[in-house]
């Protein structure tokens, strides 16, 4: 411990961990699109002057890991030519930005002369131009069909307004009114953040404020450090699969290679060459799909800052390949896959490591975009329907997983928001949006169920562009679960048009008109330990609620039902289907 004064330590935590939240609370409440206001698809973060996150926000873990990177690349890009009032836009991944549409703004905070915080905001724009409307382009096969790159560029240059660069951004979007309505959130989001930062400094001083912040630092790594050292000393892989998606490009699998020594950890992860297709992730993306597999695995308490991973060697494999893209690779569809491919890799070997201390898979992304013109307001609309991809979460060695709470890449942090505010926003009604039986991966403790979103038209065309994977794959469980019943625990499309229904298990672009209706299943999480180990009685409580089918309770919990319309069971049945006594249970 430093001799930082412990009071203090935990004041400045406390304001850093405020600002944050503040900035947060600041973007959701001003922020014009669902994306923002309602699924809350965005993350801030702070940074010292060097620069290092010195404080991350619980928000989505594909956006924080990549801040790291891009932050460092941004401050490198203008050197010293970085001055008080100015304000930075930026997106591209080949500098270390995610993908494309989450679009971030950094702000330098100057004191007395000195660059000594950044405040900065990462969201995902409903649109960034391009062929496509809402960015994900499933036929691009470069990333210059998929939309508006943007190098580091000042949107502000010592405090004046650059109304041409900001023109020339919004001209190249769709739906205008909402990208600038999130740009103007963006822009109150840093600004807030280095309002209370002086403030604290006018009150601490720089001094005592940088040794709190090192402190907090140091702790983080400690924390991390110690954890490590708990991990016997070797080398562990683990491998996941990215599937096809039928496009003709096949299964595809991501290596993660861990190896320990004392209180150090080198991760190496190695991916196929590139493809001609928007699943390539640039660096600065992949780094959040590692550390997501690492925090999955070390579940330490806060602070969270980059203290946390000065302990790990992260070599991502050479330029051109899936985890490591080069440009021109498509990459739109990468924070959610590979990114969850690679952190399931990750999260993989550190099982082989440390059985005890892993949780299953949850399900991965597998949504929709919607756009058309709304005749209410005579103009576009566009979003992307953050409701459509509500997977299940992992079973966890204490417990079952929790319902519609995922995907993997936000670990949580995404919300659905009302139907009715959706409704009102778009010119949409939405049929259907709940749990959908049998989606949560059988185990001793059961994975979280996904969730069933079906939407039609109301008065003209819209486009519905799906991305994503977790059709044809289940969640991955943990601790000997598996899952036989597989069909109702992957994601799929289902479109109905004159009474038919088509089923989809790709990522395409379709035209629903009024009358016609198009729905999207997301995948459950996966379980945790053998399936025919869970409490009858649990099994019972699942029925009972529609979260698993009689014939799922047979099939994957090897539970059978004397009379199915009074839920009795058949305990003789059940436990020659177990192979043991489940009335000694």
């Amino acid at each position: 411990m430093s001799g930082v004064d412990p009071i203090t330590l935990s004041v400045v935590r406390g304001v850093l961990e405020t600002t944050q939240r503040e900035m947060t609370l600041a973007l959701e409440k001003t922020a014009r699109s669902s994306v923002f206001n309602l699924a809350h698809d965005y993350s801030n973060a702070l940074f010292n002057g060097v620069p290092e996150m010195i404080m991350q926000g619980q928000d989505i873990p594909i956006h924080l890991g990549s801040l790291i990177p891009a932050m460092k690349c941004v401050a490198a890009y203008f050197g010293d030519d970085i001055h008080p009032g100015d304000v930075i836009m930026h997106n591209d991944p080949a500098y270390m930005g995610s993908h494309m549409i989450d679009t971030c703004m950094y702000k330098p905070v100057f004191y007395k002369g000195e660059l000594v915080f950044w405040t900065v905001c990462k969201g995902h724009l409903t649109d960034i131009g391009g062929p496509v409307p809402a960015g994900y382009n499933p036929d691009a096969t470069e990333i210059y069909g998929e939309g508006l790159r943007i190098p580091p560029v000042k949107i502000y240059d010592k405090g004046v307004r650059r109304y041409d660069v900001i023109n020339l951004l919004l001209t190249n979007m769709r739906a205008r009114r909402d990208q600038e309505g999130d740009f103007n959130a963006q822009l109150g989001a840093v600004q807030v953040g280095e309002r209370n930062l002086l403030a604290m400094l006018d009150k601490y001083g720089l001094e005592e404020v940088q040794a709190c912040i090192d402190e907090l630092m140091n702790m983080a790594d400690r924390q991390m450090r110690a954890l490590i050292r708990t991990v016997p000393n070797g080398t562990y892989t683990g491998t996941s699969t990215i599937e096809d998606a039928g496009h003709g490009f096949g299964d595809l699998d991501i290596t993660a290679t861990v190896t320990v020594h004392d209180e150090g950890c080198k991760i190496k992860i190695d991916s196929p060459p590139q493809i001609p297709y928007f699943i390539n992730s640039y660096e600065g993306n992949s780094y959040s799909g590692v550390y997501l597999g690492v925090m999955m695995f070390a579940q330490l308490p806060p602070p969270y800052n980059e203290g946390l991973y000065r302990c790990f060697e992260v070599d991502m494999g050479p330029k051109g390949t899936i985890c490591n893209a080069a440009e021109p690779a498509p990459h739109m569809n990468s924070t959610t896959t590979p990114m969850e491919t690679l952190t399931d890799a990750v999260r993989l070997a550190f099982e082989q490591a440390a059985p005890d201390k892993v949780s299953a898979g949850w399900g991965h992304a597998n949504g929709c975009n919607i756009a058309g013109w709304d005749t209410r307001h005579d103009e576009e609309y566009v979003t992307m329907v953050l409701a459509s991809l509500i997977s299940g979460a992992g079973a966890t060695p204490s417990q079952d997983g929790w319902h519609a709470c995922g995907p993997e890449c936000c670990f949580g942090a995404l919300t659905s928001g009302d139907i009715e505010l959706l409704e009102y926003s778009y010119p949409i009604v939405i049929h259907e949006y709940g749990l959908m039986v049998d989606s949560g991966g059988a185990g001793k403790y059961r994975g979280g169920s996904g969730t069933r979103w079906e939407v039609e038209p109301l008065d003209k065309p819209m486009d519905f562009i799906t991305f994503g994977e977790g059709r044809k794959y289940p969640a991955t469980g943990a601790a000997g679960a598996e899952s036989k019943m597989i069909e109702p625990k992957v994601g799929r499309i289902e479109i109905t048009r004159g009474g038919k229904v088509d089923l989809i298990k790709e990522n395409v672009i379709e035209t629903i008109n009024p009358g016609e209706r198009a729905a999207n299943m997301n995948p459950g999480g996966g379980g945790y330990g053998d399936p025919f180990e869970r409490d009858v009685d649990a099994v019972v409580w699942d029925v009972k609620n529609r979260l698993v089918s009689i014939e799922g309770a047979r099939v994957d919990y090897g539970v059978v039902f004397s009379d199915a319309a009074k839920l009795i069971v058949d305990m003789e049945g059940t436990a020659a289907l177990r192979g043991h006594n489940v009335a000694a249970e």
